[in-house]
């Protein structure tokens, strides 16, 4: 199977690639503004990877890379939902005009399968668990706005072009060689000012959170098992873990025991943040799919991982 991965060398993408390279030769596509060549350092040395420098808004370059593979794995994206406040394009650049162009390069380069990376996030402002059919809350977000356009753009890729389609809702991602997320800003918060960790929110935000190689073991199943023209599918632990215990957790794993949690307060973290939110993966689980981790634990996993990459510590 050629592979080509649009943000292969970021967070998620380079674990996958891990994986990947076990069943045949995967390119990578990536312009490391957030992914790091170092991220797939050995799937490169082994010479079962190669990388091309490019960016996703370039069209023309994604479709001559696009061209000869299998399957198009689409993973790049605004990395934190936050920066949209600050620039309100990135999630349409990064978010949606990106999408389009890994679809059309899939299409131009007749690649027949296209896997995309969305968000738990579409699902709006919604406390109930939610299942895949739930979409009566609207994302409000850009981000979420971002990852819900990009899904309707597949949903048409695959009626009007016989494009086949896979779709996973991701939860909260965390683990080693992460780019982004509350486990590494805290961290690094932590080794800036070691006194005091100072918190959005009241800490009782609540979120499931998927570990990174139970994140990319799934979305591999999916391709794999899936057997509609369209695929989506929730990819999550069922429980959740609040802002609160992961903060405690990285005070406990930094060398900075002391600190004293400091909370800002209010239900929110952020304008555009989801308080409580919860992923039915019901669905993924009755086609034989199940996530080692769960939320609490794949936390405190990825704590002590990401703390490792921070500090240096165990």
């Amino acid at each position: 199977m050629r592979s080509l991965v649009v943000g292969g060398a970021g967070f998620i993408g380079s674990h996958l690639v891990d994986l990947l390279v076990q069943r045949g030769q995967v390119t990578v596509f990536d312009n490391l503004s957030i992914g790091r060549e170092a991220f797939i350092a050995e799937p490169l040395r082994s010479g079962k990877a190669t990388l091309v420098k490019g960016d996703a808004l370039d069209l023309n370059a994604l479709t001559k890379t696009a061209v000869g593979h299998d399957v198009v794995f689409h993973l790049a994206a605004n990395p934190e939902a936050r920066w949209g406040l600050e620039r309100t394009r990135i999630d349409l650049d990064q978010g949606t005009i990106a999408t389009y162009n890994a679809l059309e390069a899939a299409r131009l380069a007749q690649v027949p399968r296209f896997v995309f990376s969305s968000s738990g996030t579409v699902y709006g402002n919604n406390p109930e668990p939610c299942g895949e059919m739930d979409l009566g809350h609207l994302p409000f977000s850009l981000y979420g706005a971002s990852k819900l356009a990009g899904e309707s753009l597949i949903a048409s890729y695959v009626e009007c072009f016989g494009l086949k389609g896979y779709i996973c809702r991701f939860g909260n991602v965390v683990g080693q060689r992460s780019t982004h997320g509350a486990i590494l800003d805290f961290c690094k918060k932590l080794q800036a000012h070691p006194e005091y960790l100072d918190v959005l929110g009241d800490g009782r935000q609540a979120k499931p959170y998927l570990h990174v190689t139970d994140c990319a073991a799934g979305i591999l199943f999916v391709l794999d098992n899936a057997k509609d023209a369209l695929n989506v599918y929730n990819l999550a632990p069922p429980d959740t873990t609040s802002v609160r215990r992961i903060a405690e957790l990285c005070v406990q794993a930094s060398p900075h025991k002391s600190a004293c949690v400091e909370y800002s307060g209010g239900p929110q973290g952020w304008p555009g943040d989801v308080p409580v939110s919860r992923i039915k993966p019901d669905k993924l689980e009755n086609l034989g799919f199940r996530v080692r981790f769960t939320s609490d634990a794949a936390v405190e996993l990825a704590v002590r991982e990401v703390a490792r990459q921070v500090f240096g510590t165990e």
